[in-house]
């Protein structure tokens, strides 16, 4: 919740990484605003609030919103938070913890889409359910298998690093790099390719050097990456992401050439 996941940068409305850098005790207490192309959409609160947050859904419901996008009023998800493929060991962990919080009565804003925002909800949102077998449990070490885990079930880099369409589906080469992001105020950045390409981010980087710089925290302040919950991530974990994307088919991105340098 607080490392590979990174829920906290995403369900709290405050300023996270200020709090997770004091090692503050931070609620999932949601309301934080996304706005997009789409309109403004808000974080649910998933403390175990009866009133506002998830306090009176039972474990399976919550469990299909991660697994299957389906809230428990039947309506599908956006598909923020791809969790369809998360281990059963993972995901009776997720939901352990979420019924351990304090309850935090907040209410949160109901999304405010625009007419295009409202078409793409209506027409082109659809749930979206595990797209392998689940495991019990997945092993924890350095190999690309785990990384991949990491990586597409856990981590979801892929939900920033390969270009999507509106309504969430993936358009570019795995990895090679995302579509533009950005807070207002503040110039839009481009999640770079992650690929073995030489036009790649990460193409000169050692494996040393991709631990170190997650456990070093942000250089732009006001970029996403690394997520500082990411910082909290063990070096297994950080060494098997990097040797899942140097097994990955490399992909070049003129977008990102001046990048690889950097």
């Amino acid at each position: 919740m607080f490392g590979p996941a990174h829920c906290t940068e995403c369900h709290n409305a405050g300023n996270v990484d200020s709090l997770l850098l004091a090692g503050a005790d931070i609620p999932l207490s949601g309301a934080k605003k996304f706005s997009f192309g789409l309109g403004d959409l808000y974080s649910k609160n998933i403390t175990p609030d009866t009133a506002t947050g998830i306090g009176r859904y039972t474990d399976p419901q919550i469990a299909r919103v991660l697994r299957y996008g389906v809230h428990p009023d039947g309506t599908a998800v956006f598909d923020f938070m791809p969790f369809h493929n998360i281990s059963d060991e993972d995901m009776t962990a997720v939901i352990s913890y979420l019924r351990a919080q304090k309850p935090v009565y907040n209410p949160v804003p109901a999304h405010s889409p625009n007419l295009l925002g409202k078409t793409v909800i209506a027409f082109l949102v659809k749930p979206i359910g595990p797209s392998e077998t689940i495991r019990k449990s997945v092993p924890r070490d350095t190999t690309a298998t785990y990384g991949k885990y990491l990586v597409h079930d856990v981590a979801n880099c892929n939900g920033c690093h390969t270009k999507r369409n509106l309504s969430g589906e993936y358009t570019g080469e795995l990895l090679a790099g995302g579509g533009p992001i950005a807070k207002e105020g503040y110039p839009a950045l481009m999640p770079p390719n992650i690929t073995g390409d030489s036009s790649s981010r990460i193409f000169r980087w050692t494996q040393d050097d991709f631990v170190n710089r997650f456990h070093e925290g942000k250089r732009i302040s006001f970029s996403e990456m690394p997520w500082n919950s990411f910082r909290n991530m063990s070096d297994t974990d950080l060494k098997a992401i990097y040797n899942y994307l140097k097994s990955i088919k490399s992909v070049k991105s003129s977008e990102d050439a001046s990048l690889a340098k950097q």
